[in-house]
């Protein structure tokens, strides 16, 4: 089998890659006989020349590969029609500015994985980036309420050199007594607590965020339960919210009055509530003034969250009276708002290397000894072949059918 490393073509560009150098040594020696190529590129993270070094084959030609692996979605010229192809397609939310793309890959019999839907037999997903989301997302809430408030500055973490160096940064700065909330206890939200724990902030439990009065920065981590009740006042039930969370409605809105900063991380579902309503955010009472969106759905479960920012344009300010974008830290009573969606690669090499570890350990057995994906882990995840979209993802359809 060949193997192929593509580039990622998206603008801006990534610095991210499935696997590093090192690791594709590693996986031709476990798996004698496969052949990986890599295709060159003057923005990955790590040169190409080590690539060449580590017994890779550099080449621009991927035709001849199998299986071709990538980050962020293809763009639809460089899709080879026939291919395999695994990167995160940004999809199966029905991702309106991504309906071109899925119906591309029909169009061309693409076999298309999705990183986000390879998951093990309980549905946990298997590879991911969450946890250097999180990493970066909660430095990055840090840097912007620092720059919003004039309290001090930080280094941007693309411009270290590694995660050392980043938390070198936020070693040096003194929060003040903020109150800071975090959604999510998933792998985001767990990179988000490794900045938080790590600064030195105390963490308190949800009731003591609500009643108690600190001289000094804590953090709540809220779980859904937290913030959602039955809209007919059931008693809450774990499994009933994941499998109809259009039941719940969201009673965030008693956290927000008494936060500064929320770190948002949890997944959404589309029908599930929003935190807030653009109108709770109007309101005297509405105290959060910095929001680090890392899940960053646009118009989802942050209603602040109404674009994308960028690496090179991380925050914009929400004005929460008009409901109008303006130029960051333009109004202190604005709301200061990081959606950046891509955090990973603000750390790439970290980020690579920690996405390869799971890609080599939970992938690719399944992918190269097809006798050892016995729980479906490819198929799971396969959301189109031969022109078609799989039983799983038949609810695509009717997305696809229509106009771009």
């Amino acid at each position: 089998m060949k193997i192929g490393i593509i580039r990622e073509g998206k603008v801006p560009p990534d610095h991210r890659v499935a696997l590093l150098p090192a690791q594709c040594a590693e996986v031709m020696k476990s798996y004698p006989g496969l052949e990986i190529l890599v295709q060159p590129s003057p923005d990955r993270c790590v040169p190409d020349g080590a690539y060449a070094k580590a017994g890779c084959t550099l080449t621009e030609d991927m035709t001849g590969c199998d299986v071709l692996f990538g980050i962020k979605e293809v763009p639809i010229p460089s899709l080879i029609p026939g291919k395999m192809y695994f990167f995160f397609s940004h999809t199966i939310k029905k991702q309106k500015y991504n309906r071109r793309l899925l119906q591309t890959i029909l169009e061309k019999n693409i076999t298309l994985i999705d990183y986000e839907c390879l998951t093990d037999e309980n549905g946990q997903r298997i590879i991911a980036f969450g946890r250097y989301a999180g990493i970066v997302g909660a430095y990055n809430a840090f840097l912007t309420y620092g720059r919003k408030y004039g309290l001090y500055k930080l280094k941007r973490a693309w411009e270290c050199r590694d995660r050392a160096e980043m938390e070198a940064e936020y070693a040096r700065i003194k929060v003040p007594p903020i109150r800071i909330v975090v959604t999510g206890s998933g792998r985001v939200g767990q990179g988000a607590l490794e900045v938080l724990t790590s600064i030195g902030i105390r963490r308190v439990s949800p009731e003591e965020f609500l009643q108690r009065i600190f001289e000094e920065p804590v953090f709540t981590l809220l779980q859904s339960r937290d913030y959602h009740v039955h809209r007919e006042g059931k008693l809450w039930d774990s499994a009933g919210f994941y499998r109809n969370p259009q039941q719940y409605t969201s009673t965030f809105r008693i956290f927000a009055q008494t936060a500064d900063m929320l770190i948002a991380s949890a997944y959404w579902n589309p029908n599930a509530p929003a935190l807030f309503s653009k109108d709770d955010m109007a309101e005297s009472t509405f105290r959060i003034r910095v929001v680090a969106d890392i899940t960053c759905d646009i118009e989802g479960s942050v209603p602040s969250t109404v674009r994308a920012s960028t690496i090179t344009d991380p925050v914009f300010d929400y004005d929460r009276l008009h409901h109008t974008v303006a130029p960051a830290f333009s109004d202190p009573d604005h709301i200061s708002v990081m959606a950046i969606d891509n955090l990973p690669c603000e750390l790439p090499l970290d980020a690579s290397q920690y996405f390869g570890e799971q890609l080599i350990r939970n992938v690719l057995p399944h992918l190269l000894e097809p006798l050892k994906d016995t729980t479906g882990v490819i198929r799971r995840a396969t959301v189109a072949t031969g022109g078609r979209l799989t039983p799983g993802y038949g609810y695509l359809e009717d997305f696809v059918r229509e106009e771009a």
